[in-house]
């Protein structure tokens, strides 16, 4: 049986696949940017990051996983919390990811 925080989460997952790295033209739950995502109750707390500090899209790309997480049925409110640690890495991108990238594991 599917919980109800689990079926949200699950939603809010599929909403930041609507957020696009407009650089790299990839999602950023793909890219590894995603860190967490809590439910309580009807609320959405997102940890996320940037491949780096310096990305000048990063305030775009967190009001977009805002707007994004706003729409879905069920959120009441929503908390986006940019973090750098851990720091961003390649590895955690996921492996079609980096495939399209054309990264290779060493």
């Amino acid at each position: 049986m599917v919980e109800p925080a689990d079926d949200l989460r699950a939603r809010a997952l599929d909403a930041l696949r609507g957020v696009i790295d407009p650089e790299i033209g990839l999602d950023v739950v793909e890219l590894g940017l995603v860190y967490d995502v809590e439910v309580r109750g009807a609320n959405v707390f997102v940890r996320m990051t940037m491949t780096t500090p310096a990305c000048p899209m990063g305030e775009s790309i967190v009001a977009d996983a805002d707007l994004q997480l706003r729409a879905v049925d069920g959120v009441d409110d929503v908390a986006v919390d940019l973090v750098w640690d851990p720091p961003w890495t390649p590895e955690r991108m996921s492996p079609a990811a980096r495939e399209m990238l054309g990264w290779r594991p060493r």
